[in-house]
């Protein structure tokens, strides 16, 4: 079983994220409804460093959804983009913030880079 998204925001989305493009910068907010609560992450993006905290502040991008459809992204088990299209998560403001979404959580498991695919790497 993988992690949950409050976990995964907590100990692996802060710091440096070297797959992130250099010229990345943004604010993101993450509005995690449980119930009738809703929890509100912000990351702050510039260039490959990543800064989370708890606000509900305004966003360049807000994305809203059920908490378990975070806990799915965090397991690596749904893609961002995918959730949007299926209106499993509402999306406002510069749609640009959740092509890096999707970096800051893990993908399929046993997905490998498709650089390493290619050159045959990875051990498999």
């Amino acid at each position: 079983m993988g992690s949950s998204a409050v976990e995964h925001l907590e100990r692996r989305v802060a710091g440096r994220h070297p797959d992130l493009p250099e010229n990345t910068a943004g604010s993101l907010r993450l509005d995690l409804r449980d119930g009738g609560r809703t929890e509100h992450w912000y990351l702050t993006i510039d260039q490959q460093d990543v800064r989370v905290s708890r606000s509900s502040d305004n966003a360049e991008l807000v994305v809203g959804g059920d908490r378990e459809v975070f806990d799915r992204l965090a397991e690596g088990g749904l893609n961002p983009a995918a959730a949007v299209l299926r209106n499993d998560l509402t999306v406002q403001g510069n749609l640009r913030l959740l092509l890096t979404l999707r970096r800051l959580f893990p993908g399929p498991p046993g997905a490998r880079h498709p650089r390493e695919a290619a050159c045959g790497g990875g051990g498999r």
